[in-house]
């Protein structure tokens, strides 16, 4: 990589790093907005906790669905079972990690991975406010998770991938840390093939969710690259003129 390049990523990293910081501390302080995308009269539709039942909310404090600023539910994407192992990458103020615990139970364990001291902060309040007690907050980059190779049942997300600089990193460190025939489900953003990336980028920021999606075609040739089956790719809601929240699930092949 060039230094220029590297240096394109390191100010991408802390666009989205400060952005998220500061949704963190408006609902740590004071009240909260969307984050993915300027605050309009679809936003609420688009993006953010509405997208989840209302008695899927009722289920966590308010703090925790105040700060989801996802395009999705992916706790509705993919089966959790009792006993189970999940991850939450980018898992910001915690819902999903709460939401996957309880789905696990007591035998099972939620990690959440987020690269941004506020998130961490918000979520281990929700956590105790919440008293789950078996979830457990990592503070790292979803490129490189910090957890043991073959440690995971499932991985989750919810409208994450596409904020990071680096997605095939992405897609192998997901694989590295899943079990044999660990599964992959999230909620993310995708472009529709023919939108190239400056077409991406005049749609929206790459912190707003937008810019740095990557389109169905490449998301499924990324995740096969890794070594992914069972690919799924389902369009649910569009977020942007060609742009769509989508649910993407894969498997890691069984031994």
């Amino acid at each position: 990589m060039t230094d220029e390049r590297q240096a394109d990523h390191i100010a991408l990293r802390e666009q989205v790093r400060s952005r998220y910081a500061k949704a963190a501390l408006t609902v740590l302080f004071g009240p909260a907005s969307s984050c993915c995308e300027p605050a309009d009269a679809d936003a609420d539709r688009r993006f953010g906790a509405e997208l989840y039942d209302p008695g899927v909310r009722a289920q966590v404090p308010p703090g925790a669905a105040a700060a989801s600023l996802g395009c999705g539910n992916p706790i509705a994407v993919t089966d959790l079972r009792p006993g189970e192992t999940v991850l939450d990458l980018g898992s910001g103020g915690g819902i999903d990690v709460l939401l996957s615990a309880r789905r696990v139970g007591p035998t099972g364990k939620a990690y959440g991975l987020d690269m941004t001291d506020e998130m961490l902060q918000l979520a281990a309040r929700n956590a105790a406010e919440a008293g789950v007690s078996n979830v457990e907050f990592v503070k790292g980059h979803i490129e490189d998770i910090p957890m043991p190779a073959g440690s995971v049942d499932v991985v989750i997300s919810n409208c994450v991938v596409n904020l990071s600089v680096d997605k095939p990193a992405v897609f192998a460190s997901v694989y590295r840390v899943l079990r044999p025939g660990g599964r992959l489900g999230v909620s993310d953003v995708v472009a529709e093939d023919h939108l190239s990336a400056a077409d991406r980028a005049r749609r929206g920021g790459w912190a707003g969710c937008v810019a740095g999606a990557l389109s169905t075609g490449e998301y499924r040739a990324g995740l096969a690259a890794a070594g992914f089956a069972d690919i799924e790719i389902e369009p649910t809601h569009q977020v942007a003129d060609g742009m769509h929240a989508a649910i993407i699930r894969a498997v890691k092949p069984a031994l």
